[in-house]
């Protein structure tokens, strides 16, 4: 069991804490890989009371053991530490150096409190070593020990719930059933006696111990009832930290790993306090005197003139030589502490000294952040300042932060240097790292304005590149709009994407983040022209009869149509419907990607009824059983990119064939109106049963010159009142109203015709009279024939227009009997 028992001094006898052996320790034992499940079991008791007998006795532990052979003389020195053998869980033993021990004298009982404490601090279980003897006396039993640890114990550490295990060693015949009550009465009466704070005044002592009482045999008279009563004793440390044991409601455990470092803090607290020490008389007036000498520099140094004005210069602004002025005011008063306390302990003068240096530095620092504060300031205005002139110059970005942030850095750092305090090792990183934060943090604002600057520059530049053009193929809606739409989209992004990929160049952003942004100017084109596209199929009925009055008005060299009455109308609309249902197919859906789609070939299937070729490659299998327009998705056309649905297709193209009805209309009635007025001759057979009629007096006249010259003077007449009459206008509307007009107009004709003949034989001619106006009849008839009513509310100005001409005579109108008897036939032909 020896050979698994690992000891070591974990504090010696001046105090010194063994943090290499600790560290050893506890790698050797493997305590870091316990986590929270240890205890820590201490001892403590007179000067060679059998504790460390007792520890290896209970715990197989081999500390050093007194050999009662060469005298009763002090064997454990300072405190030591082993791990207990064979205990469940893992458990650390700690023995301690017995109390009121002679080597230490009577004066020199702080290490014993020291130890103590300690012991108390660290410890789930405290083992207290005591004589049954001394029981019952007033400064034995560790009395004076136990008042001096309850008292400081509460105002160093929060309550931790440690376990006091009172052994009684050497028991008499008394029963423990009457000593127990005598020695809990004790301890209540020194947790009562003992000062305590303000917060623990009514706090009982169960809050901060659990106190646990045993005895056992004397170990030199009766070895085998000792040994018996210790293996009884040991299975209570056996699941010690379980809910029931030992230390089974214990609070504040410090995991294992940080065992090591927990105890050297908690030693080094205990050193400090000086309500620990006893000391000497020669101490306490060193002690009084050099905190009295020290209390009346702190109070020169603040009244201080030289001070006082440094401390105004820096609330102003940054001092040159700051901090060699301030060292020197420090140096000054530090300096005269040491000349008036030099006779005094050193250890104490220099321990008031370090409070007054504390002080004084402490006093003083705000001054040093004040400090420190201007010159970050000047520093970063100083980079804003070099920031902007370098990019002003054209440098890249990213070259310019890094030097003038190092300049600025540079700089900050000399100053730093200039503004430090001999007499304190005060670290103005803090300050530094707030500033390289700062710089970056302008260095960033910056770059994400330049960025946003180069990124609405690009952006506009596509808007330019692509709004018109994209605007200009939809409105022309071929079949390769989309395709062309598409290489426009790429050629004008990867232009636009180059570009900005060498502009940002300079400012050497992270890959990922060169992607997303040129991602965002992909995506902005490619929302430019979805827009657009969103924006055209909105006013898609516009474009359609726009276009279908193009086609239908123009001809092949876009040439305004003249209804002469050879063209063939049915075809001609047909084209034109043609043309306006591919824009409506074009405008349907936004067609980014190559995926091809049917949505012409089913718009020309259903509504031009088979009518107009589609591309062979398109498939025409629609059943006629079913309705393909009857659907709110087209096929193989995602939601997103439906511009205008099948239904909507469908009702568009009703109201667009009801408003651009009425042009088909005004076309034929043209066409019938000129081919009525190039037909004023009578029929072919007509002319030739005149002519084999009057073949006689065809031939008379032959015989007769004199017939003939009265003929020719007749045409020539004839001729001239054809031309003054004007008679083709007449008869270009209605046979009855051109007759009743050249009735009321003729006899004022040949009048005025004569009397210019006349004129012109006697060599006077005279001004032409102007043309008589209507007669009331011709007037009155035109007044009262009906006027032809509009097939729709919607039909444009434009189109009631052409139905309206002009002449010298006055306004004609079509007939509206000639519009009425072809409306039918329209309908049924080209609806």
């Amino acid at each position: 069991m020896e050979e698994d028992c690992c000891v070591t001094q974990l504090i010696d006898a001046n105090g010194s804490f063994n943090v290499e052996g600790l560290d050893n320790f506890m790698k050797k034992v493997k305590l870091i890989d316990c986590g929270l499940s240890y205890a820590v079991v201490a001892i403590m008791g007179p000067q060679s009371s059998g504790k460390s007998t007792l520890l290896n006795h209970l715990f197989h532990t081999n500390f050093r053991e007194m050999d009662a052979y060469k005298g009763r003389t002090q064997t454990t020195k300072g405190i030591w530490i082993a791990n207990c053998v064979g205990i469940q869980p893992f458990t650390i033993a700690m023995d301690l150096e017995g109390t009121d021990g002679r080597e230490r004298g009577q004066d020199d009982t702080t290490f014993e409190k020291q130890s103590a404490l300690f012991a108390l601090a660290i410890s789930d279980i405290v083992l207290i070593n005591m004589w049954c003897h001394d029981i019952g006396r007033e400064h034995a039993a560790n009395r004076p020990l136990l008042k001096t640890v309850f008292q400081v114990m509460m105002r160093l550490f929060s309550p931790r719930k440690t376990t006091l295990l009172f052994v009684i060693r050497d028991k008499t015949k008394t029963p423990l059933e009457l000593l127990e009550p005598v020695l809990r009465e004790d301890i209540q009466k020194i947790w009562v006696e003992v000062p305590k704070p303000q917060a623990h005044t009514n706090t009982p002592l169960s809050d901060f111990f659990n106190v646990e009482i045993t005895a056992l045999s004397s170990y030199e008279e009766k070895e085998e009832n000792f040994k018996e009563e210790v293996a009884q004793l040991r299975q209570r440390f056996f699941h010690s930290i379980s809910p029931g044991g030992l230390a089974g409601d214990r609070r504040g455990v410090v995991p294992a790993s940080g065992f090591s470092f927990s105890a050297q803090q908690i030693w080094k607290v205990i050193k400090e306090n000086k309500d620990l020490d006893l000391p000497a008389h020669k101490i306490m007036v060193a002690t009084v005197r050099c905190e009295e000498i020290a209390n009346e520099k702190l109070s020169r140094l603040i009244s201080d003139e030289g001070w006082l004005e440094l401390e105004d210069a820096v609330q102003a602004g940054p001092v040159l030589g700051f901090g060699k002025k301030l060292s020197s005011v420090l140096e000054m008063y530090f300096s005269e502490y040491d000349m008036e306390t030099i006779y005094y302990d050193e250890g104490v003068r220099n321990a008031k000294r370090q409070q007054l240096v504390s002080k004084a530095l402490q006093f003083v620092y705000p001054a040093y952040t004040t400090m420190l504060g201007h010159l970050h300031y000047n520093a970063l205005e100083s980079f804003k300042t070099r920031l902007e002139q370098a990019l002003h110059k054209g440098e890249g970005f990213a070259a310019s932060v890094c030097t003038c942030t190092h300049s600025c850095v540079l700089e900050f750092d000399h100053e730093c240097a200039d503004a430090a305090i001999r007499q304190a090792n005060w670290d103005a990183s803090e300050v530094r790292d707030k500033l390289c934060r700062d710089i970056d943090a302008h260095a960033s604002s910056v770059c994400s304005a330049k960025l946003s600057e180069i990124i609405a520059i690009y952006e506009k530049q596509l808007t330019l590149a692509l709004n018109e053009p994209v605007e200009s193929l939809l409105e022309a809606g071929r079949r390769d709009t989309w395709a062309s739409i598409r290489k426009l989209l790429k050629r004008e992004t990867e232009v636009v994407v180059s570009d900005f990929s060498t502009t940002i160049a300079g400012f050497e952003l992270k890959q990922t983040t060169v992607d997303s942004m040129v991602q965002k100017l992909r995506d902005y084109a490619i929302n430019l022209v979805r827009k657009k596209a969103r924006e055209d199929a909105g006013k898609v009925l516009i474009h359609m009869k726009d276009r279908f009055s193009t086609v239908f008005k123009q001809d092949n060299d876009s040439m305004p149509r003249v209804w002469t009455g050879k063209e063939d109308i049915r075809a001609i609309t047909r084209d034109a419907r043609s043309a306006s249902l591919r824009l409506l197919s074009v405008l349907a859906a936004i067609r980014l990607s190559e995926n091809p789609d049917k949505i012409e070939n089913v718009l020309f299937s259903s509504l031009m009824d088979g009518a107009v070729a589609v591309p062979s490659s398109q498939d025409r299998n629609i059943k006629a059983s079913t309705d393909p327009l009857a659907s709110s998705t087209w096929e193989e056309v995602s939601p997103m990119d439906t511009l205008i649905t099948p239904v909507q297709c469908k009702s568009l193209w009703r109201q667009f064939k009801a408003e651009t009805e009425y042009t088909v209309t005004q076309a034929i009635s043209a066409q019938e109106a000129h081919r009525k007025s190039n037909n004023w001759l009578p029929p072919p057979w007509a002319i030739l049963a005149m002519i084999v009629l009057g073949f006689n007096e065809f031939m008379l006249l032959l015989r007769n010159p004199l017939y003939l010259m009265v003929l020719f003077i007749f045409l020539l007449l004839s001729k001239a009142l054809w031309v003054q009459m004007d008679i083709p206008r007449e008869f270009q509307n209605n046979t009855l109203a051109g007759l009743l007009s050249i009735s009321s107009r003729f006899l004022p004709t040949v009048m005025n015709l004569l009397r210019r003949l006349a004129e012109e034989a006697q060599g006077h001619p005279a001004p032409e009279a102007p043309r008589p106006p209507y007669s009331s009849a011709s007037q009155s008839f035109r007044n009262q024939t009906p006027q032809p009513n509009p097939v729709s509310n919607s039909i444009p100005e434009s189109s009631v227009s052409s139905n309206i001409s002009f002449s010298d005579s006055g306004v004609d109108y079509s007939s509206p009997n000639l519009i009425h008897r072809h409306t039918t036939n329209i309908q049924e032909e080209l609806s």
